[in-house]
């Protein structure tokens, strides 16, 4: 049998191991796919040492493991970030599928209002976002804790109306409303969306987190991960799949 698997932080809220075990089982695959919680990143060389065919990776390890990587596929380097590792020819490589499955979800629900997007949070799964949206032309603005003097990043306080009607997608990429802290949500003035806007939160559980909510509430339409989740799982498989 062979074995996959996730590693992250926390990781009970992760729909992964019931989405690939409904995969194996409808594929007829001798598989199967665990949760590799990780107190630090540096844990990592323990599971390394198992016999484990490929793993996903969550947060908030997406750009620490790199460094415990021997290579990079091209998307992930220049994303920054991975979320997928197989285990090729002796070697450890990193792959992000979440730009591919970011892309397949949202795709759908772009329009020519869409020309500008403002990202919530600074992260691995962040990077991928941005690089989708940049690679289909639209601009992207950042907002998180710590902006940093950065060039397009803000601070959440410095989210106001004139922002938003410049950025008429919005993407949490934070964890911020993740089960079980359903009832947290990240600072943001929802009552400047509109009918016009997008908001997308890449968490999945719960299917809708109070910051869609929120937006809903102000007609904007709603997205979560959900999709996402998929489409980069099934492109995880294609890879390991290519061994």
């Amino acid at each position: 049998m062979q074995r996959f698997g996730l590693i992250g932080k926390t990781l009970s809220h992760s729909f992964s191991p019931a989405f690939f075990e409904n995969f194996f089982r409808k594929n007829n695959i001798d598989a199967s796919y665990e949760l590799f919680e990780l107190p630090e990143i540096s844990a990592i060389e323990s599971v390394f040492k198992q016999e484990i065919s490929g793993l996903n990776v969550t947060i908030p390890y997406k750009e620490a493991v790199i460094p415990y990587l021997d290579e990079l596929d091209e998307v992930a380097k220049t994303i920054g970030a991975v979320n997928v590792i197989a285990f090729k020819n002796g070697k450890k490589i990193g792959y992000n599928t979440d730009a591919f499955g970011f892309q397949q979800s949202v795709k759908p629900f772009l329009t020519f209002k869409h020309e500008r997007a403002l990202i919530l949070g600074t992260g691995g799964a962040s990077k991928a976002v941005e690089y989708v949206f940049k690679s289909i032309g639209i601009d992207v603005l950042y907002s998180s804790r710590n902006p940093e003097g950065k060039a397009k990043h803000f601070s959440y306080d410095d989210i106001n109306e004139h922002m938003l009607n410049a950025c008429k997608v919005i993407v949490n990429c934070t964890p911020v409303g993740t089960y079980p802290a359903i009832d947290e949500q990240p600072h943001f003035p929802y009552e400047f969306l509109t009918s016009d806007h997008l908001v997308i939160d890449l968490i999945y559980n719960p299917a809708k987190t109070k910051f869609l909510e929120n937006a809903e509430t102000q007609g904007a339409m709603i997205l979560n991960g959900a999709s996402m989740l998929k489409e980069q799982a099934l492109k995880s498989w294609e890879i390991w799949g290519t061994k």
